[in-house]
């Protein structure tokens, strides 16, 4: 039998809780698993009879790899929500506007405005909804290329050291089937340690303190700005 290990990442990547996204898509606040295939080999000399658990999706973030890969497509991506919170100051300095001297304005100039918000914050949505979709892509694709090389090394480590079966607790109990596990059979640290031992990658320069613990996921996403939640007045 081919066991298959598969996760498809996609975290939020762009946090702008712009204010019309809020009450339509909220952006995800974390990493969600959908199917996809990624095979590895059989353990065809699996004799095992002990039972691990791995959290997947921190594997992949707390590798060297995965933490040096992250941590450049954040700074890849700081540009565009720089670009995006400058289209969201617009819109609400516009709403400020609006909101302070809509009642000295004519019928047709406070027309004007409320079209030219509309638009603005149509546009914006556009524009955040499609720097997500971007984002999650790109992500993504370094998850995937990270998984490939580590369910080989899972298979082979569950093998050697004599796992019958090894349960992905990514997803916490009641989306995912592990209600309870203890510590003593999670092999995530192991797995990411056999992981970059053989990637031939070193680990991140950042100072200790800023260094996310191993198993933990790393965070690829600048501080996002709240912009106001006012609404033109109709």
């Amino acid at each position: 039998m081919t066991s298959k290990f598969a996760r498809f990442f996609t975290p939020a990547v762009f946090a702008l809780s712009v204010a019309v996204l809020a009450q339509t898509s909220p952006l995800p606040a974390a990493p969600s698993a959908a199917a996809s295939e990624a095979a590895a080999p059989v353990a065809t000399n699996a004799t095992g009879t002990k039972m691990g658990t791995i959290n997947v999706e921190q594997a992949i973030f707390a590798t060297n790899e995965g933490q040096r890969d992250f941590e450049a497509l954040s700074k890849k991506l700081e540009p565009k929500q720089t670009e995006l919170k400058g289209v969201n100051d617009e819109v609400e300095a516009l709403k400020k506007q609006l909101n302070t001297q809509g009642d000295k304005l004519n019928e047709e100039s406070r027309a004007t405005l409320v079209k030219q918000i509309e638009q603005k914050q149509k546009s914006l949505e556009r524009q955040v909804q499609d720097a997500r979709d971007d984002a999650q892509n790109q992500q993504n694709e370094i998850a995937q290329r990270i998984l490939q090389k580590m369910g080989p090394m899972l298979v082979k480590y569950a093998a050697d050291n004599g796992f019958g079966v090894i349960i992905d607790t990514s997803n916490p109990w009641p989306n995912g089937p592990v209600l309870w596990a203890g510590p003593a059979v999670d092999i995530t640290k192991s797995v990411v340690d056999l992981y970059n031992s053989q990637s031939g990658v070193a680990a991140p320069t950042r100072p200790a303190a800023a260094r996310p613990a191993t198993g933990t996921k790393p965070a690829t996403t600048p501080a996002a700005p709240k912009p106001q939640t006012q609404t033109p007045p109709k």
